[in-house]
């Protein structure tokens, strides 16, 4: 049969990325705990085309992401990339896969158990010479404004925030640690299940830790500069968290990155 993305094209203008966008697929991500997690990803994924190329062939995309959807820790993802590259003999591949990541969480007084869900993506380039890959978890949190607590008689106002933080990868490390230390810096972690007993403890842990999103910032850049969880530091970082403001009708907001440090 004719394949015509295989023709020539004669209009002399290369595209810097062509492929497949908003693929969802089952995968298996590891897990600390358990070793592997299934979870359900959406997908992008995509090559470089040069001018003279008039098409790429889609369906090399998903055989290639198939042939490796059981098994996509942080290495095998690049891996996967580079067989992308490969079979559409590109000079560069780009992907990245967003995620539902799930951690069972005891509730802090009960200990009853329960399902969090957090976010996370993984965003990878590869070519014959040099890759790079990037990590990005998304966790939800409880502030109290510390300026609220300051000038109030009685109680301050609190919210849910959602701090985001995105790694360059150089060296395996667990998702679960990253989670961990986002929730150490806010004013409490969130939880599927509190009793009686964990609210009330929830509710003046929180109190006894208020934050702005500037220190959460901070904080969180601190434990990453420090982050002694992985075999290597991470070589970049971006941190930010927003606040979805219980007494005004806009959010508070702050980031930095490594870069800045």
């Amino acid at each position: 049969m004719i394949d015509i993305q295989n023709t020539p094209d004669t209009r002399e203008i290369p595209l810097k990325k062509v492929g497949v966008k908003g693929l969802r697929y089952p995968v298996l991500v590891l897990d600390k705990l358990n070793g592997k997690q299934q979870t359900s990803a959406t997908v992008n994924l995509f090559v470089n085309l040069p001018h003279d190329y008039k098409g790429t062939h889609m369906s090399r995309f998903i055989e290639n992401f198939h042939r490796h959807h059981r098994d996509l820790g942080m290495k095998q993802f690049l891996l996967m990339l580079e067989d992308i590259r490969q079979s559409l003999s590109a000079e560069r591949a780009f992907g990245t896969m967003e995620f539902p990541f799930f951690m069972t969480k005891k509730a802090p007084v009960s200990g009853s158990e329960s399902i969090m869900e957090y976010t996370c993506s993984y965003e990878g380039e590869v070519s014959e010479k040099s890759h790079n890959f990037y990590v990005t978890v998304s966790v939800p949190v409880t502030t109290v404004c510390p300026c609220s607590k300051a000038i109030s008689e009685y109680g301050a106002h609190n919210q849910r925030g959602l701090v985001t933080v995105k790694l360059q990868n150089t060296s395996l490390f667990w998702i679960e640690d990253v989670i961990e230390l986002i929730e150490s810096c806010a004013s409490c972690s969130l939880y599927s299940i509190l009793k009686r007993p964990d609210e009330k403890w929830v509710t003046e842990h929180a109190y006894d830790n208020p934050r702005f999103v500037e220190d959460v910032v901070r904080e969180i850049c601190l434990g990453l500069k420090n982050f002694d969880k992985c075999e290597k530091p991470f070589s970049w970082f971006s941190v930010e968290c927003e606040n979805y403001e219980s007494i005004h009708n806009h959010n508070a907001y702050a980031y930095t990155s490594s870069d800045d440090l």
